[in-house]
């Protein structure tokens, strides 16, 4: 289950959104018609001793009175007085469930038993909507739950049986029927369908995929049956670390939710010494005082004095705009990145994955030294067998293509089948020292040649020799035993919502910058087509942290509410940078898992318009929490002053609460229907 681990609320239900009331709900969910079984007794209960208030009370020693609305006033505050009891005993004696329990005892001493049973009954009654609320605002996130596939299809043997995803390893076969859910990540080798990737995603629109293609467990598959290689253990897939994400996601709480921790902390003390005060010195001192007068208004004091709509509806408050992000695919970590977010002065972008597609496409390959382009595709290609880098994706699927148009002309059977064959294979068995060279390339032995892949810096660290310094847009340059062999470019195309997602921002009064290890000449075009305010190319991944602190230093100088930094990313070379911005976004998608897991937030739909949606959500959340801090303040203060001059009675005092609880709970769940919040 999710837990959270936020303050105990008034009336002793964990308001951590873990389990709704005690209500005899073995599974721990919350089950409106247990609830109401003891709310219908009690109010029953209650109408009798209400209406029928001054015959049972003229009985002897009021018994008919007790007997009817001692039950009434256990049956609905049992929870309130069990958990003030254990707290006591534990150490915790000034918290809500105490300041209700001293209140209804009172009014009990002072023969005030129907405003006593009506202080429980209602709030009761404002428990089982707080918990159906709850439960409303945990939906989103509980259907990422409900898409936890169960079972697995093993292939095996020429036969399928059905196995738990725990058990399955790399490389293992599985059959996607379909209706079914993908249960682990993999590489479809046959078939082909629609899947639906909204529980990943927030995507309605559903994706087309084919052979060769990756498929998220979590996915569910509409129409083709597909077989599917295993590529990650189940505790690795894209839902288990979703659900990881989401379960430790109330883990960070909000500077917002921790002082009003530490406020009902020092506050339940002072109101419960205040109406002590309230309860003995006016009858000491001020003439024709009566006892019973002024204890009634301290209990009156006690029961409005109960923090419990800011208890309940803050965190209710976090919990709903995670829960509303998660329903777009968006994952935030914690509540104190949301408040984070409000605060964003400048946002920076990494270009490959995150503004462009990361589609690259070769477009030219020109050799050198003697070299065919056959031969400089080939080596490409055996190295970049070992990369999973866009570049290098784009290398293996050109020489796949050449090798099925070469299989093509042959214009035999045989031929083609060989041709398409070697098209969709790389001998890897010849690439040894393999070696990855942060923000520069590879470096490799094939067939005892000493081979590099990468772009210019490379060839200027290793010495060698060439005149091609200057090529326009991105470039994988190719060198054999220190002599260079020539160059592939290699094209890329901006993701279709960057330049609005760079708009929204900008409208939103936030400053826009990139850093890329790219070219300066590709960085020039994108910064240019994307209206960037700043940018850096050619960069390490230490000088995209040196970059970034550049960034951090002058949000600083501003002065401003507005000081965070946010970094935007998806590759493992971005983790660093992630990690160091005041919010690191991570894009989810084709992200690596160093930068899913370093990330603060996480969008799993890979859309940079997505980055500005979050901010906006950001402000609605913490809006609200506002909304609800001073609803709740302001009408308690009014009415503890009321109260304390007599003008407020207990049913006031108890309606005032559970009126506020009840407006802040309401308030704190329309940011879960907020259809679009960028438009």
């Amino acid at each position: 289950m999710v837990e959270a681990h936020a303050h105990e609320g008034c009336c002793g239900h964990d308001h951590g959104y873990n389990s709704g009331p005690n209500n005899g709900d073995s599974s721990g969910e919350f089950s409106l018609r247990a609830a109401l079984i003891p709310i219908a007794i009690a109010t029953v209960l209650f109408l009798v001793g209400l209406i029928f208030n001054e015959p049972l009370h003229n009985t002897p020693f009021a018994i008919a009175e007790f007997a009817v609305l001692i039950p009434a006033y256990l049956i609905s505050g049992h929870h309130v007085l069990t958990t003030a009891g254990r707290n006591i005993l534990r150490g915790r004696i000034f918290d809500e469930n105490f300041l209700m329990t001293i209140a209804t005892l009172g009014a009990i001493a002072i023969h005030e038993l129907p405003e006593a049973v009506g202080v429980m009954l209602f709030f009761q009654v404002g428990e089982l909507f707080q918990d159906y609320s709850v439960g409303r605002s945990r939906s989103s996130i509980k259907a990422l739950l409900e898409v936890r596939p169960d079972t697995a299809n093993l292939k095996e043997n020429g036969s399928i049986r059905t196995v738990s995803p725990e058990t399955l390893s790399i490389n293992d076969l599985i059959v996607v029927r379909p209706g079914e859910k993908v249960p682990l990540d993999g590489e479809v080798i046959a078939g082909k369908s629609q899947l639906d990737t909204s529980a990943l995603t927030g995507e309605s629109v559903p994706r087309s995929i084919g052979i060769g293609e990756t498929v998220l467990s979590g996915m569910i598959n509409q129409s083709g049956m597909l077989t599917v290689r295993v590529t990650k253990p189940f505790n690795e897939s894209s839902m288990s670390r979703i659900l990881a994400l989401v379960e430790n996601a109330r883990s960070q709480k909000a500077d917002t939710e921790k002082f009003i921790t530490r406020f009902a902390r020092y506050y339940t003390p002072v109101v419960v010494f205040l109406s002590l005060a309230i309860a003995l010195l006016p009858p000491l001192f001020l003439p024709g005082a009566t006892r019973a007068e002024w204890v009634y208004r301290a209990l009156v004091l006690l029961v409005i004095s109960c923090p419990c709509g800011l208890v309940i509806s803050i965190p209710l408050g976090y919990f709903g705009g995670i829960g509303g992000a998660a329903k777009r695919g968006i994952l935030v970590k914690g509540s104190t990145f949301l408040d984070a977010l409000t605060q964003v002065d400048t946002v920076v972008f990494d270009k490959t994955g995150t503004l462009t597609q990361g589609n690259f496409q070769v477009t030219k390959i020109v050799p050198a030294s003697g070299f065919e382009s056959h031969q400089l595709l080939a080596l490409a290609a055996q190295i970049e067998s070992q990369s999973n880098h866009p570049v290098a994706q784009s290398i293996l699927q050109a020489y796949q293509k050449s090798g099925q148009q070469s299989g093509q002309q042959s214009g035999q059977q045989s031929g083609q089948q060989s041709g398409q064959q070697s098209g969709k294979s790389v001998d890897e068995s010849t690439v040894t020292h393999y070696e990855e060279i942060a923000g520069q390339g590879i470096c490799a032995q094939i067939d005892n040649r000493r081979v590099l892949i990468g772009n210019d810096r490379l060839l200027h660290r290793e010495q060698i020799p060439h005149d091609t310094c200057h090529v326009e847009g991105t470039v994988a340059h190719i060198a054999v035993d220190g002599c260079y062999a020539g160059y592939i470019a290699i094209a890329d195309e901006l993701k279709p919502d960057a330049a609005s997602a760079i708009q929204a921002l900008h409208a939103q009064g936030i400053k826009t910058a990139m850093l890329t290890g790219d070219r300066q000449s590709v960085a020039d075009i994108v910064a240019r087509q994307l209206g960037l305010g700043q940018y850096r190319a050619e960069l390490l991944p230490e000088d995209k942290v040196n970059a970034l602190e550049d960034f951090l230093a002058q949000a600083a100088k501003t002065k401003k509410a507005r000081q965070k930094v946010v970094f935007v990313g998806d590759g493992i070379n971005d983790s660093p940078v992630i990690a160091r911005a005041d919010v690191g976004i991570a894009m989810g998608g084709m992200g690596s898992d160093a930068a899913i897991e370093t990330a603060d937030v996480v969008i799993m739909t890979d859309s940079p318009a997505k980055v500005a949606e979050s901010i906006q959500l950001a402000h609605r959340t913490l809006g609200i929490v506002w909304q609800n801090i001073i609803l709740a303040m302001g009408v308690k203060a009014i009415f503890i002053a009321l109260g304390a001059v007599g003008l407020a009675s207990l049913w006031a005092a108890v309606f005032a609460d559970v009126g506020v609880a009840l407006l802040a709970i309401l308030n704190a769940g329309r940011i879960l229907r907020v259809k679009t919040v960028v438009q």
